[in-house]
């Protein structure tokens, strides 16, 4: 409960995201899923937007502001179809459908015979590929069928050291405008190490002028007294995966983000970048 006396009102607005199944690469990537959300805040059809933050660009308009980040839910990504208990079950050359250029990178460097089927839709149209035939299995976000209460249909979760997730992965992001008087309440659903740990996620996107849907992966976390980060930039098919990671007390957190990307720059993460 976030305030006793507060009236709530949920209003559902459709992104382009969600009214096509282009590839967002096609698409242009930035945005869509938060585009028509950000426009609805600036025109005050709404007071307040919850994003996926992993959609949310590093960049916004100068009068919005990210106002809180919730505890964030489970960061990884899962792999979803019939009797599927590992990676290792999947037969040679076995079709695995998902969108994200990241994931694609990953597990092709995992397993170059895998067959990558590029799908869009909601949870249910992807889930529903698998049991139609039309793929072995989909890979999706663990924290979107924790969500919905569906963690039966989880069937194997990636290992973080095999597969890192996407900036922002896992964690909401409350955006409203940066003027409105109701903006220090919502800020009370802040958690502090979350916002920590995704700042810097969203950090290295930006340092790296890479797009949210760029395949790029990063994992941070709160350890003691020390913020870790590990990141990752791969090719497309899987032929280049390259990692970093840095650990550093919180308050160096920008310089500890700009010293990983140098990292991942020096070893040839802008050419990377440039083929997907």
């Amino acid at each position: 409960m976030l305030h006793d006396g507060l009236d709530v009102e949920i209003s559902t607005i459709r992104t382009t995201g969600d009214a096509t199944t282009s590839s967002l690469r096609s698409l242009g990537g930035t945005g869509v899923f938060t585009k028509a959300l950000e426009c609805a805040l600036l025109d005050e059809h709404i007071d307040l937007a919850v994003h996926s933050l992993k959609d949310l660009p590093t960049q916004m308009h100068s009068d919005l502001a990210l106002v809180a980040t919730p505890e964030r839910e489970d960061v990884r990504d899962t792999l979803v179809g019939p009797s599927i208990s590992s990676l290792a079950d999947l037969p040679d050359g076995a079709r695995v459908g998902t969108g994200s250029l990241r994931r694609r990178a990953q597990l092709k460097a995992l397993r170059p015979d895998l067959n990558i089927i590029d799908i869009r839709g909601n949870l249910d149209t992807r889930i529903d590929k698998t049991m139609r035939g039309e793929c072995d299995a989909v890979v999706l976000a663990v924290a979107g069928l924790n969500r919905l209460g569906w963690q039966e249909r989880i069937g194997c979760y990636l290992p973080l050291n095999q597969v890192l997730p996407a900036p922002g992965q896992g964690a909401l992001g409350l955006q409203m405008r940066g003027d409105h008087p109701a903006s220090t309440t919502v800020a009370a659903l802040n958690h502090a190490p979350t916002l920590v740990a995704v700042q810097a996620e969203r950090h290295l996107l930006h340092t790296l002028r890479a797009g949210c849907h760029a395949p790029v992966g990063a994992w941070g976390r709160i350890e003691g007294d020390l913020l870790a980060l590990d990141g990752l930039v791969g090719h497309p098919e899987g032929t280049q995966l390259l990692r970093a990671k840095l650990r550093a007390p919180r308050a160096r957190a920008e310089s500890l983000v700009e010293s990983l990307a140098d990292d991942l720059r020096a070893q040839g993460a802008d050419d990377l970048l440039q083929v997907s």
